[in-house]
């Protein structure tokens, strides 16, 4: 069975959300908006929005601002609660293309067990300093899975089969903020998960909100790395012993 939502983490987007959810409704599939403890503008225009998208869309409020991978996850269980198999991870802030939402899902829908990651394809809107510093998180994940499969780990457009996060989460510490796309993303993978990789267009809109804190999320990231490298020191045999077997 493939059933799939759509999750949408929200913090203080008010300007962008509704056309992200516009375009998101054009596919017909459930969406789940979490707001992720955001001012009382973001959040009166997040319940505006449910209430007139009541078929379609769910909203699910965290108390207070937890992080993206906080509410992500709360999306997650929000799913499982609601009989989704799969759900798709997509940032409210308009960067991604909602257009490709089908393609993400077909390609889930072929490979259900596997994780559909987007692989940004920028256009001239890219802050070149964003552009470079992603090599090094490149360089640290091809090396904390001894392999190329993950072109790239911090695109936040991606379907993931919602069981084994889940499962992940009750057992593991994933990051809550910025590292989380990253963090999550390692370990699926070294829970034997294929990653799939699938270009997406990738704008910054002029007037976009960022929530990247530059020493908070930069300690944060640093130690995620760390981290990482040592929880695959014990499973090299493992990782090498993959690259073997067919897929």
């Amino acid at each position: 069975m493939f059933k799939p939502c759509i999750v949408v983490p929200v913090y203080n987007h008010e300007h962008a959300i509704g056309a992200v959810l516009e375009g998101l409704l054009r596919h017909g599939v459930p969406i789940l908006l979490v707001d992720d403890g955001s001012n009382a503008g973001c959040a009166a225009v997040l319940d505006a929005l449910a209430r007139e998208h009541a078929e379609q869309v769910t909203l699910v409020r965290l108390p207070h601002n937890q992080g993206k991978g906080a509410a992500v996850l709360a999306g997650f269980r929000k799913a499982e609660e609601l009989g989704y198999t799969h759900l798709l991870q997509i940032d409210a802030d308009g960067q991604h293309q909602t257009g490709d939402v089908p393609a993400f899902l077909a390609q889930a829908a072929a490979h259900p067990q596997a994780i559909i990651a987007g692989h940004p394809i920028y256009d001239e809107s890219v802050p070149k300093a964003r552009l470079y510093g992603r090599y090094a998180t490149h360089i640290w994940v091809w090396i904390n899975t001894l392999s190329f499969d993950i072109k790239d780990s911090m695109c936040g457009f991606r379907v993931y089969p919602v069981a084994p996060v889940n499962a992940l989460a009750a057992r593991r510490h994933i990051g809550k903020r910025m590292n989380f796309d990253t963090d999550i993303l390692v370990r699926l993978f070294w829970d034997g998960l294929q990653v799939i990789n699938l270009g997406t267009r990738v704008s910054y809109p002029s007037d976009g909100v960022s929530h990247f804190r530059v020493w908070r999320d930069n300690v944060l990231i640093s130690w995620m790395h760390t981290v990482l490298f040592f929880g695959m020191l014990p499973r090299i045999p493992k990782l090498l012993a993959r690259k073997w077997q067919p897929r």
